[in-house]
């Protein structure tokens, strides 16, 4: 008893599983139900536009969690793009009738067909981004550090320039200190090579040339005090404003901004990068691409190569039924409409003809009077007045 009601339940589910393929498929329950040996094919076809539904929302749900970063709101936008997506693959399939001829067929199915490639293409990239997902995310390290040395580059060039300004004043300051220190240096050793007798007049002596040399170096040095004096202050200005830019510089990189970068369009320009650095990646996004649209097409095409079932023949045949009917009944009205207009337009020609004929005839009667009226009066006749004298 146990085993009997099991197994009428699984029947039951077995028998609703059918009737919801069918009913995926999108066609006439009554129709097919008078031949069933296609009941199979349309279970197939309804599976099919099922189960790109399903996939059209994981892959609307991924993108959507990709982007907002919300469980909720990526499965509630899965649902509704999934049953979109399903009411419309259904829409699809149901609205193609074979008709007996592929060629006939196809050029009907022709819109369809590219409908149903570019919702391929639309489903297949967010599950694309999910399969290549560790390899995608390697790559955005990479593609983050880009960005990164990118933004440093900017803020570097625009500190660089201010930078190398005040580097250039201190070494133009520098070489002015240097080069009066070079001429006290020299003017130096010439007073002590002339003290010593190693230069100069050649003779140990600290006479007058000597004391002549030895002024020009104490004034030389004298001169390199002044000059330091002047200088080393603005060395220091100029070196505390590097210090300060550079300062400045690295606040403005370390505020840089550094969110994660991750969104669906850095994934999708991840993905293109792997496909141009990789030739098995590339294939690989290629033969996807290409599952996914025979998967969407493939409802169309078994219709188009498929023999033209019982099914079509009946759902031809209801549908001329329908047709002939409407035109049986347009036309009578059509005709009706015409007798109608007919009726009218040629008893009303003729009724405006008859009041016309008797009209006439009551203005001959009334002339005819008016004739012999003035045919009984004596009057006279000035020529060519007459009928201003005519009463009429």
């Amino acid at each position: 008893m146990r085993y009997t009601f099991v197994l009428l339940t699984r029947l039951n589910i077995m028998q609703s599983i059918k009737d919801f393929f069918i009913f995926c498929s999108g066609v006439d329950r009554k129709i097919l139900q008078e031949c069933p040996s296609d009941e199979n094919k349309y279970i197939g076809i309804g599976g099919t536009v099922l189960f790109t539904g399903i996939l059209a929302f994981f892959s609307s749900a991924y993108a959507i969690y990709t982007v907002f970063d919300n469980y909720f709101m990526a499965v509630l936008f899965g649902l509704m793009w999934g049953l979109m997506i399903f009411n419309l693959d259904r829409y699809i399939v149901s609205g193609m009738k074979s008709r007996g001829s592929f060629f006939r067929d196809f050029f009907v199915a022709l819109p369809r067909l590219l409908m149903a490639i570019l919702l391929a293409l639309v489903i297949s990239k967010p599950l694309e981004l999910k399969i290549f997902e560790k390899e995608i995310n390697a790559e955005l390290l990479t593609m983050e550090q880009e960005v990164y040395q990118t933004q440093e580059s900017k803020v570097n060039e625009r500190y660089q320039g201010q930078i190398a300004a005040y580097q250039q004043g201190i070494v133009n300051l520098q070489k002015e200190v240097n080069a009066q220190a070079a001429l006290r240096d020299t003017l130096s050793l010439m007073a002590i090579q002339e003290a010593d007798g190693t230069g100069g007049s050649g003779h140990k002596n600290l006479g007058p040339i000597y004391r002549a040399k030895k002024a020009d170096a104490d004034k030389a040095q004298a001169e390199l005090e002044a000059i330091e004096a002047r200088v080393v202050p603005l060395i220091t200005a100029n070196q505390t404003a590097i210090r300060d830019l550079q300062l400045q510089q690295q606040t403005d990189i370390q505020n840089l901004d550094r969110k994660a970068y991750g969104g669906i369009a850095a994934r999708m320009e991840a993905l293109d990068r792997l496909g141009k650095g990789s030739e098995a990646i590339f294939l690989a996004n290629i033969f996807i691409m290409l599952l996914f649209i025979a998967i969407e097409t493939a409802p169309i095409f078994v219709k188009l190569i498929s023999y033209r079932s019982p099914y079509d023949y009946l759902l031809h045949q209801h549908e001329l039924k329908f047709e002939m009917a409407n035109l049986e009944e347009t036309s009578l009205l059509s005709n009706k409409v015409k007798n109608t207009v007919k009726f009218d337009t040629e008893t009303s020609t003729y009724m405006t003809q008859k009041e016309v004929e008797v009209e006439k005839e009551l203005i001959d009667i009334y002339l005819a009077r008016k004739k012999q009226e003035l045919a009984a009066r004596q009057l006279e006749w000035p020529y060519p007045f007459v009928k201003r004298n005519l009463d009429i």
